[in-house]
């Protein structure tokens, strides 16, 4: 919606607050398309004053939504956790309040719209309340006396009272922001909304014509010929490409790119049907099969699509939406622990990288090699990686045992993986079966000597299937507990399809979900090629 709407209701929404018309307030407030979390504060507010405090509690959570470092909000929120008797919610608010305040005695939220200012004080009486219906009386009263110690403290009068009912066995009752004090918007954009005109009407001074009193503008005249020629198009070809599905390079010279990127089509193609492409600030080739030439004469006049400087475009993939974004009442997952008011020490632990073993001479492990037997150096990729010479002929059950050894896991838990040459896809390494070579699953991967493995644990695949694999085409971080993070390249197995955005697989022993974007299938790119 347009801005001018937004301040327009917004500013009806405090008048009527400021009338005391609450239904009408929450009335103006809802309507607005596209609310921020000061709106959404507006809402909060009408419901508190109706004494209606689920509602509000709603409000409260779409406000911390919007705004995560908004210390008034967590304030008013935990106050509103205390009236419902969710004690373990608002302790938890009122601590999310206070690091939000950071350090800070007292902030004047007078320059966001808000005429209310928050003292820290204030943040710890609401603790302190929570403490008293918690009958932890002990803890109430050191928080009420730690709360008399700062800024602007001694000038209320709920401190002393506070100790009176604590020594008497009296619950707190919860400090909230006064009724009816919401953010307003500027002053000076609201003064805007009303139309203004600058430039006046137009007066006749002297007419040829008698009588004349036309105060407007001349019509448009038709234009006169030759004053201009129009310049045609160049009969040229665009040289800007884009591809069709995401390509895995797969020889020297070539690029991976993403499926929709935009592409500079730099030399013709050769005759293996590869064309040169600059992509990214890189050169390289690509199958001239995957490209489509693009249009534009239909983006002109679109700032966004303009091309700077013949660098194409980085891809336009727009980012899936979650598959469920239910709004929670607990504060989210911090990176450090928040501060506590027990006088508990939280100790730092240290995290220490694993070792990184390289396959040479010194780290090749010589367990069970006897004199004059043939011999291949294996190396084992892990949470580390490590080489050791084992019999190719091997089976499968001590190829794992041995491996098992050596990382200190039991072998029924271990999956071993191996990648086919010219392949991004990890294959699970099958037991031998039959007779002869068949029977010894090591030899078809033995290339001069050596062979590279992939080791996952199968815990967490217990029970499930596998739907089908796909690989990595970008790093993905974890935004949420849920998520499963990856690096490029590394093989997926799919478990489930969350919707059609969304899937949920398994990678390096770990399960969660994952954007379907950010992974391809290499059979469903081969087939795209071919076609």
């Amino acid at each position: 919606m347009l801005y001018t709407e937004l301040l327009r209701l917004w500013d009806e929404a405090v008048r009527a607050m400021d009338a005391r018309d609450w239904r009408r307030a929450l009335e103006l407030a809802g309507t607005v398309a596209e609310p921020n979390s000061r709106t959404l504060f507006i809402e909060a507010s009408a419901h508190l004053a109706l004494q209606e405090l689920e509602p509000a509690l709603q409000a409260l959570n779409q406000v911390i939504l919007k705004d995560g470092r908004l210390a008034v909000a967590f304030f008013q929120r935990s106050a509103v956790l205390l009236q419902l008797d969710r004690l373990d919610d608002a302790l938890s608010d009122c601590i999310w309040a206070k690091k939000h305040m950071r350090d800070n005695t007292v902030i004047d939220y007078r320059q966001l719209g808000l005429p209310h200012k928050l003292f820290s004080w204030q943040v710890v009486y609401n603790s302190a309340a929570v403490y008293s219906r918690m009958g932890q009386w002990e803890q109430a009263r050191e928080l009420l006396l730690s709360a008399s110690q700062e800024k602007g403290a001694m000038r209320s009068s709920s401190i002393a009272p506070g100790l009176e009912s604590i020594s008497r066995g009296e619950v707190l009752n919860p400090i909230l922001v006064p009724e009816g004090v919401v953010f307003r918007p500027r002053k000076q954009e609201v003064e805007q909304l009303q139309q203004k005109d600058f430039l006046g009407k137009a007066k006749v001074i002297t007419s040829m014509i008698p009588n004349d009193d036309f105060g407007g503008f001349e019509p448009l005249r038709m234009q006169k010929p030759g004053y201009y020629e129009p310049k045609k198009e160049g009969a040229d070809e665009t040289r800007y490409m884009r591809i069709r599905a995401p390509y895995m390079a797969r020889g020297r010279g070539q690029l991976t790119i993403p499926g929709g990127a935009t592409v500079f089509l730099y030399d013709e193609v050769d005759k293996d049907g590869m064309a040169t492409v600059i992509y990214d600030g890189q050169r390289g080739l690509l199958p001239m099969t995957l490209l489509d030439p693009i249009d534009l004469k239909k983006a002109k006049g679109k700032r966004g699509d303009k091309i700077p400087s013949g660098i194409p475009l980085p891809p336009g993939v727009q980012p899936p939406t979650r598959p469920w974004s239910q709004p929670t009442t607990a504060a989210p997952a911090p990176e450090t622990p928040p501060p506590s008011y027990s006088n508990a020490t939280l100790r730092n632990q240290a995290s220490e990288d694993p070792p990184v073993f390289l396959p040479n001479s010194d780290s090749i492990d010589q367990e069970d090699v006897a004199d004059g037997e043939e011999q291949v150096v294996v190396k084992v990729h892990f949470t580390y990686s490590l080489a050791l010479s084992i019999n190719p002929y091997a089976s499968y059950k001590e190829l794992q045992d041995r491996i098992a050894r050596k990382l200190g896991q039991p072998p029924t838990n271990l999956r071993l993986r191996h990648r086919a040459s010219g392949s991004q896809l990890l294959t699970p390494l099958e037991p031998g079966s039959g007779s002869g070579e068949e029977s010894y699953p090591l030899l078809p991967v033995v290339e001069e000597g050596r062979a590279t493995l992939w080791c996952q644990l199968e815990d967490p695949l217990a029970g499930r299937a596998i739907l089908y694999h796909m690989v990595a085409l970008y790093d993905y971080t974890g935004k949420g507990p849920e998520d499963l993070e990856f690096s490029e390249g590394e093989t997926i197995d799919i478990l489930g399809e969350v919707n059609e955005e969304w899937l949920e697989g398994h990678c390096a022993g770990n399960i969660g979900i994952f954007p379907r974007c950010f992974v391809y299938s290499e059979s469903a790119v081969a087939e795209k090629s071919i076609l």
